[in-house]
């Protein structure tokens, strides 16, 4: 109770920066708790605590956004309201992936290895499925298609958990978050390890040069995939407090929950053709 207080979930549509504060500290605080206490399962346990500290505010905001379908007629005004909404998530996304990232740099190497050893397995596998495309001899278009493929069912995963747990879809934007924490925090320490047998580390830029690679190469098309995951999340924890409070029978709701996933659909059309066509030529 005392971490979800911490925050008002009434206030923060109007200052979305004190998600990112949110995100860092309830990232931290469960991280350590996770490592201390529970040691076996620390990646998996960090993960759940993280959500466990943020659910209580996410649910009573989406709570909010689905009492707007019955106060707003013009859609337009409803989007503008969410929008707000998908603002501060994202601040709140931010927020988790900096503390988690910050840890796997900083943090002793086994302590690392213990904490994010299931985030590197699923890294591992990422790559090596996009490697056998590769070499496979997939054209552009082919993989285009399956990223996109491979998007949706996360797309669709984060409607089915919001609409089954109100919020649920946190759970899944969690992980990601702790999994691109640990790719960007790789990346971090490879580069520098890199720019040391060269440059050594005379000038603080370097560390700053590093950073900003780590950060746009997974963030390129990464940021529009998350906005795309937190819309659909609230499409179907919108449907999923519409059905609590008996009002999925007002076409508003069912409207503004369809509009929200095809906004999301499209998201992930972009950002799937920025991955295959963009980032290899900024990041190659």
């Amino acid at each position: 109770m005392v971490l979800e207080a911490l925050f008002n979930p009434f206030r923060v549509k109007t200052r979305p920066w004190q998600m990112f504060a949110a995100g860092f500290l309830y990232s931290l605080v469960g991280l350590g708790l996770a490592y201390f206490v529970f040691k076996e399962i620390a990646g998996i346990l960090t993960v759940f605590l993280i959500v466990l500290s943020t659910f209580p505010m996410l649910y009573t905001t989406i709570k909010n956004e689905e009492e707007l379908d019955l106060r707003y007629e013009k859609e337009w005004r409803l989007l503008k309201e969410h929008t707000k909404v998908l603002i501060f998530l994202m601040f709140l996304f931010f927020g988790i992936t900096a503390a988690l990232a910050l840890a796997y740099v900083f943090l002793p190497q086994p302590v690392v290895d213990n904490i994010f050893s299931l985030q590197e397995q699923a890294i591992v596998s990422v790559n090596n499925n996009v490697q056998g495309k590769l070499t496979g001899k997939w054209t552009r278009f082919e993989i285009f298609g399956k990223i996109f493929f491979n998007n949706m069912k996360v797309l669709f995963f984060c409607i089915v958990f919001s609409l089954l747990y109100g919020a649920g879809a946190i759970f899944i934007l969690t992980w990601n978050a702790s999994v691109i924490a640990a790719a960007m925090g790789n990346i971090f320490k490879t580069e520098l390890a890199k720019t040391a047998s060269f440059v050594g580390f005379s000038n603080i830029a370097t560390y700053f040069n590093v950073a900003t690679f780590s950060f746009f190469r997974y963030m390129t098309h990464g940021l529009l995939e998350i906005v795309a995951y937190f819309t659909a999340g609230l499409a179907g924890g919108i449907i999923s407090i519409a059905l609590i409070k008996h009002n999925l029978q007002e076409e508003r709701v069912l409207i503004d929950a369809l509009d929200l996933v095809l906004i999301s659909v499209g998201l992930l059309l972009v950002a799937g053709f920025i991955e295959v066509y963009i980032t290899p030529l900024l990041f190659s």
